[in-house]
């Protein structure tokens, strides 16, 4: 990676850290407080919160026949979800303690805190806990994938990548055979000593 790469990750790094100081401030706007991982909302707001719910009669009254139909389509995407939870756990419990790996912790990516909010109604807890779960699987399960590869192939593709995983920018780059013989036990070396998600980036 040269210079120039490495300043440019950097960036975005501390431009993330920006948006998530912006985005703590909005909480505190909104009288939105955390403690111990329990949400907590001012006095007073969550009574605003239960006036401004609509009910379920109301809200299935105001959804479109298509929406409606298609419902279980939707829903029906749990099998595969759960599924693919189950043996992504199973996957990094057997392979991860193999090579050394750290696994990955399942709760900080699977959240179902939104079902506490007093303005949304009982299809809308519904909808944001199946929203929350299988979001959050695919981030856990991007998150073991990405582990994966930074052990076995720590090379960026030829071609652009849409929205790649937050260690690819580390890995080597496409046609450096020199570089991937050289440093591969590095790439591993550093993911073996990694003790959360929130480890710090390869340098070059």
């Amino acid at each position: 990676m040269t210079q120039r790469m490495q300043d440019l990750a950097s960036e975005i790094v501390r431009l993330q850290g920006e948006l998530d100081r912006e985005i703590e401030a909005r909480r505190k706007f909104l009288g939105v407080r955390i403690r111990a991982r329990l949400v907590d909302f001012e006095h007073g707001i969550t009574m605003e919160h239960r006036r401004l719910r609509r009910g379920v009669a109301g809200f299935l009254a105001r959804s479109s026949i298509g929406t409606v139909l298609s419902a279980p389509v939707i829903y029906s995407l749990i099998v595969p979800m759960v599924l693919v939870d189950l043996w992504a756990n199973l996957y990094q419990q057997v392979c991860f303690r193999v090579y050394g790996i750290p696994r990955v912790q399942r709760s900080a990516y699977i959240l179902l805190d939104r079902r506490h909010l007093a303005y949304l109604n009982g299809i809308e807890k519904l909808n944001c806990l199946y929203c929350g779960y299988c979001n959050g699987v695919i981030g856990y399960v991007r998150e073991i994938g990405s582990r994966t590869e930074q052990y076995w192939c720590p090379i960026k593709h030829a071609l652009r990548l849409e929205d790649p995983h937050r260690r690819y920018y580390e890995f080597l780059e496409f046609g450096d055979a020199g570089g991937y013989r050289a440093r591969l036990g590095e790439f591993r070396a550093r993911l073996q000593e990694a003790d959360s998600a929130d480890e710090p980036p390869l340098r070059p």
